[in-house]
């Protein structure tokens, strides 16, 4: 009897144990912005405006999920108590805002599921809709298509998306590019890619003062009856090559990982110990039955 037990309880920790490393985050090669084409890649949107910030997109490589792909190149999530990492309650980039994940702590402690009226929701543009898709599918289970853009953005809506639709389009985010531009980050000697600072733009660059040459003093000579020669002005500085992106719109290349809160594993944590604990207690009860047999 008592070993029964004991293989139980411990067969149930090792599911647990499991299941704690299955929600683990899994590793996506991500990509700089120019690296997602219109037929490969994903991209990923995150729009913090509710908090005053842009809206960041990045790429990563496909297929994969859209959790996956959340939770690579600096991006981190954090889940509920309730639900589990699986439902996404939080989300920080490690190039904003050092990495905090919002919403915060006082706005949402993330231990029940958050109401329809501030949460992230889930939405897809497929290659070629000029329009969103309200996600029938958890991020877990979702598996963005090459070419097609993932957003998440906060705020209200209702189940079938019809309400809090995003403000910026599909085509403000996408990548228009045929082919990769720019090189792929190479693998260091630990086979990590390494991090890289967000892309910067930094816009036309400004124009230099025009300086008029010093008119030089007449001399007490006859003066020349050639009319003098007006001073030729300098070119105009050349605007930036990278072309700026939409109003509100930043390219967030990978990063340093950010802090991954795994307070969403709690419920996993503490099943394994209530099961441990239960074992234990069976097996303490079935040896003093023996004793006083």
């Amino acid at each position: 009897m008592t070993g029964r037990v004991l293989r139980a309880g411990a067969a149930l920790g090792l599911t647990a144990a499991a299941l704690a490393a299955a929600l683990t985050p899994a590793t996506a090669a991500p990509q700089p912005m120019g690296r997602c084409t219109t037929t490969s890649g994903a991209v990923l949107a995150v729009d913090f405006s509710h908090w005053g910030g842009p809206v960041y997109r990045s790429c990563g490589t496909t297929p994969t999920t859209g959790y996956e792909l959340l939770n690579q190149g600096g991006w981190r999530t954090t889940g509920t108590g309730h639900d589990g990492p699986a439902f996404i309650c939080r989300i920080g980039y490690s190039g904003h805002d050092s990495g905090r994940q919002y919403p915060t702590a006082a706005e949402d402690d993330c231990v029940l599921t958050p109401p329809a009226s501030a949460y992230w929701s889930y939405w897809h543009a497929d290659p070629g809709d000029d329009d969103w898709t309200y996600s029938q599918l958890g991020a877990m289970l979702y598996k963005p298509q090459p070419g097609s853009v993932d957003l998440w953005t906060f705020g209200g809506t209702d189940v079938g998306g019809t309400q809090g639709r995003p403000a910026v389009t599909p085509g403000q985010l996408r990548a228009h590019n045929t082919r990769p531009q720019g090189d792929a980050p190479k693998p260091s000697a630990t086979g990590k890619t390494p991090a890289s600072p967000p892309d910067t733009d930094p816009g036309p660059a400004p124009e230099q003062p025009r300086t008029t040459p010093p008119t030089p003093s007449p001399e007490k000579t006859e003066p020349s009856a050639s009319p003098s020669t007006p001073p030729t002005p300098p070119p105009p500085s050349p605007a930036a090559e990278t072309p700026r992106p939409s109003t509100g719109v930043v390219d967030a290349a990978p990063a340093a990982d950010a802090p991954h809160d795994s307070g969403s594993l709690t419920p996993v944590a503490v099943g394994a110990a209530l099961v441990a604990l239960i074992g234990g207690a069976a097996a303490f009860a079935a040896r003093r039955r023996r004793r006083t047999e």
